[in-house]
């Protein structure tokens, strides 16, 4: 057996920054590693060396890993689009839609692609971490399930069972999944973890024993909590009320990002966020956009439903007022899309609108999606290095003389770009800060940072975890 999987007790309990992190501790001890989830829903995407789609989480494990990654680390991506249809992608290419009547029925058939894809990785590496998604306890998604309990039992894996103790009754959580759980299902379970803890360790003791008695299972490891710097799929709100105003930066650089109910891809913000000097939020309601130096319309998987939002919720005259006092607004993805002089669709989010007209440009949606990678320099504002990627439907007439970016206003005061990963390069970064006015970027790659937080996780993992169930994952295998 080459492979354990990590499951969870809910939703963001860190299963996702867990595999992460051992796929690190275990690369960095000379094991062949690959991450994988067999079913993702996230509208925040990545694209593989092969050209494909996968979830943002499964890239960064890859990273982890010290490897490129591909579309059998994720070979099920499902993007929300309504609140009861989604896209879905099959291996990296965007197959059709899904409707949540069908889930259970239409998922059925993906078991065979998941596991097809799950012995390739065996196949190439010493060891594979599984992600599992959400809870393996869900009475409603326990038939046909494919992404917990279904897929560990078909592919015959040792799980570890995690729970988040900084949301509290971590203790109640574990026990109570443990107990949904079918006995077969139950004896997989080979280790339970606790996630995020915060304060003395001696205070968990007796729980501790309590926990291990109650469910006849060994607590591998209480990970505590952690200041990570690392890429989220699902919270685009973590970085609200950051505001950096200490008495050394009384004046901060701040940035408004607006959160319409279909953004994607947030964590393009995330080397912005990470700027020392810059104070930047999350906001919901045009009451919250001020102050603001810069205004960002971040990637949507609907733009026509985001862009109507925006004026049912007032934003477009907060926004005009905004540029009337000389601010400025960025939009990436389909917030360049808004910000044009029309959207006409081709079949592909079921309508054609007029954009905010801003810019000089017009998309046109098109079936077929772009996806691919970019690595080279920018022709505008300076030429530095640009890396990161395309993942849309709608084709606009960009301006090459701009790139990365696809337009620009004359006054400078408006800005887009299709480039996810726009400001990962820490030079592309601060020159462009610098064209905006804020002199005093650091530079910093985004990776490196993000490379020292994976670092510092797989400390804490090698630290905390029960050597001797750690043993089996260094030695390159997982036997429960």
């Amino acid at each position: 057996m080459n492979a354990l999987m990590i499951q969870g007790t809910a939703s963001g309990v860190g299963k996702s920054v867990l595999v992460a992190g051992l796929c690190r501790l275990l690369a960095r001890n000379g094991i062949s590693v690959a991450p994988f989830k067999p079913q993702n829903m996230s509208n925040n995407a990545a694209v593989t060396i092969d050209g494909g789609e996968i979830g943002r989480a499964q890239a960064l494990q890859a990273l982890a890993c010290g490897i490129e990654p591909t579309v059998d680390m994720n070979p099920v991506l499902i993007k929300p689009e309504a609140d009861q249809q989604a896209q879905l992608v099959v291996r990296g290419k965007a197959v059709g839609h899904l409707h949540a009547r069908r889930f259970r029925e239409d998922r059925i058939g993906w078991l065979d692609t998941v596991l097809a894809s799950f012995h390739r990785l065996q196949s190439q590496y010493d060891v594979v971490i599984v992600e599992g998604a959400g809870s393996p306890a869900e009475p409603n998604l326990r038939d046909g399930d494919i992404a917990n309990m279904g897929f560990a039992e078909a592919a015959d894996l040792p799980v570890w069972l995690a729970g988040d103790i900084d949301r509290g009754g971590v203790f109640a959580s574990l026990k109570g999944s443990l107990d949904i759980l079918s006995e077969s299902e139950r004896k997989r379970v080979a280790a339970l973890l606790i996630n995020r803890f915060r304060g003395h360790r001696a205070l968990l003791d007796d729980a501790l024993i309590w926990l291990e008695k109650r469910t006849n299972k060994p607590v591998a490891g209480v990970i505590p909590w952690l200041p990570l710097e690392l890429p989220e799929e699902d919270a685009p709100y973590r970085h609200s009320g950051s505001a950096d105003a200490s008495p050394l930066n009384p004046d901060p650089f701040n940035i408004a990002v607006i959160t319409y109910p279909r953004i994607s891809n947030h964590d393009d913000i995330d080397p912005l966020a990470a700027e020392a000097g810059v104070s930047l939020r999350f906001v919901r309601s045009p009451d919250e956009l001020q102050p603001a130096d810069l205004i960002i319309l971040p990637g949507s998987k609907h733009v026509a439903s985001d862009l109507q939002w925006l004026h049912d919720h007032g934003f477009v005259p907060a926004l005009e007022r905004h540029l009337r006092y000389g601010g400025k607004l960025l939009g990436i993805c389909g917030g360049l899309q808004m910000l044009g002089e029309a959207i006409r669709d081709g079949g592909v989010e079921g309508e054609s609108t007029a954009g905010l007209g801003w810019l000089p440009l017009s998309t046109t949606m098109q079936a077929e999606k772009t996806v691919r990678r970019v690595d080279r320099s920018a022709a505008f504002p300076a030429g530095c290095r640009v890396t990161g990627y395309e993942i849309h439907h709608g084709q606009s007439d960009a301006d090459p003389v701009l790139f990365p970016f696809a337009a620009r206003s004359d006054d400078g005061q408006l800005w887009g770009s299709y480039l996810h990963g726009l400001f990962e390069q820490g030079a592309f970064r601060k020159a462009w800060l610098q064209a905006l006015g804020f002199g005093n970027g650091d530079g910093c790659d985004q990776q490196q940072r993000t490379l020292a937080s994976l670092d510092r996780l797989a400390d804490a993992l090698e630290r905390e975890l029960r050597p001797e169930l750690l043993a089996p994952l260094l030695q390159g295998s997982c036997a429960a």
